[in-house]
C-alpha cells in the first residue's frame, strides 16, 4: 500500500466514523433503557403498578464531532426515591417515610459501559474494513 492509498483509506475512515459511532452509541442506550425497564419491572426493583415510570424512560442520542453521546433518563419524580431511598425525611406534604432503596439504574450501568467499549470496537473495525 503506497502512503497516498494509505492517506484516502484514513480519510474515508475518518467520514464514516462519526455515523458508525452514533448508531453503536445509540444502540447501546437502547439496550441499557431496556436493562434499567426490565430492573424497574418488580423485585428486588420498584413493583409495577401501572407501568407509567417504566414507560417514562427515555434516550436521546447527540451527534457530536467525530463520535456521538448519549442520555438514558427519566422525568418521573419518583424516579431517584426508588433508586437511591428515602430515609427519615419528610416531604413536602409533612409525611414521614422510611422507603429502603430499590436500585434499577446502577446496576445496568456496567453492563451499558460494556457495550460502548464493544461497540466502538466494531465502530473502528466497521470504518477500516
Amino acid at each position: 500500500m503506497t502512503p497516498d492509498e494509505l492517506a484516502d483509506r484514513l480519510e474515508a475512515a475518518a467520514d464514516n466514523l462519526g455515523p458508525a459511532i452514533t448508531r453503536r452509541v445509540q444502540h447501546a442506550a437502547e439496550l441499557g433503557r431496556g436493562m434499567i425497564r426490565a430492573a424497574a419491572s418488580g423485585r428486588p426493583g420498584p413493583n409495577v403498578i401501572t407501568g407509567r415510570y417504566r414507560s417514562s424512560w427515555q434516550t436521546v442520542t447527540r451527534r457530536i464531532p467525530y463520535g456521538a453521546e448519549c442520555t438514558v433518563g427519566t422525568d418521573a419524580p419518583q424516579g431517584r426515591r426508588l433508586e437511591f431511598g428515602f430515609y427519615n425525611m419528610t416531604d413536602s406534604l409533612g409525611r414521614h417515610f422510611y422507603q429502603p432503596p430499590f436500585p434499577h439504574v446502577g446496576p445496568a450501568i456496567p453492563r451499558m459501559q460494556n457495550l460502548l467499549k464493544d461497540g466502538m470496537r466494531d465502530a473502528a473495525a466497521e470504518v477500516f474494513e
